[in-house]
C-alpha cells in the first residue's frame, strides 16, 4: 500500500478518530457484494490482492499447512508467510475472528449458486482465473450477469481480468443468442 505523508501530522487522538470513523465505514457493510464494492472503490486492485493474500496465508497457516505448502499454492515468500504468522502470533485477535466467521458463515442472499467457497474448493488456487470466470458466467443468472457487467463498467482502470470477464460475458450473451 501508498505511504501517506502529511505537512502536518496528526495527533493520536485525530488518528484515533479517522481509525474509528473507517471501522464503522467498515460495520456499516451489509454483503458480499456491498463489500466488494467498498474494496473495489478503497483499493486498487493490487491492495486488494495483497491484503486477500495476507488473509488467505493466515487461513492456510491457521490450518496448520506448512510454509513450504502455503509457498507452493500462494505464489508468495516465506518472508510474507512470516510476516503474517508474526502478526497471528502477536495480535490475531482479528484474524481469528474473520476466520471464524468466514469459515462457517452461511451463504448470503446476494451470492451465486457457486458461492467463492465452492469455487475455492472446486479449482486450488494456482489454476487459471479465466477457468474461474467462466464457470461464474455459465452458472449466473441473467441477473448476476447484469451485475457482473455493471460493476466491470464502473471499474475506472480496466485490467487484463476485467477485459477478460467482459470477452467471457460477450461470448455467453452471443452463444445464448444463436
Amino acid at each position: 500500500m501508498g505511504k501517506f505523508s502529511a505537512s502536518r501530522k496528526l495527533s493520536k487522538q485525530e488518528q484515533q478518530e479517522l481509525f474509528i470513523d473507517f471501522a464503522r465505514a467498515l460495520a456499516s457493510v451489509r454483503n458480499s457484494l456491498e463489500a466488494a464494492n467498498f474494496v473495489k472503490d478503497l483499493l486498487s486492485e493490487q491492495e486488494s490482492l495483497m491484503l486477500s493474500r495476507r488473509l488467505q496465508i493466515a487461513r492456510l497457516l491457521d490450518k496448520g499447512f506448512t510454509y513450504q505448502e502455503i509457498h507452493k499454492v500462494m505464489k508468495v515468500s516465506n518472508t510474507t508467510i512470516t510476516k503474517v504468522q508474526t502478526w497471528l502470533n502477536l495480535y490475531g485477535e482479528g484474524y481469528r475472528l474473520v476466520l471464524k466467521r468466514t469459515e462457517a458463515q452461511p451463504k448470503q442472499k446476494d451470492e451465486s449458486p457457486l458461492s467463492w467457497g465452492k469455487l475455492k474448493k472446486q479449482y486450488p488456487m494456482y489454476y487459471w482465473p479465466e477457468l474461474v470466470l467462466k464457470e461464474i458466467v455459465s452458472s449466473a443468472n441473467k441477473r448476476e450477469k447484469g451485475r457482473l457487467v455493471k460493476v466491470i463498467e464502473g471499474l475506472k482502470e480496466k485490467t487484463h481480468l476485467s477485459k477478460d470477464l467482459m470477452k467471457i460475458l460477450s461470448n455467453d450473451k452471443r452463444n445464448h443468442t444463436q
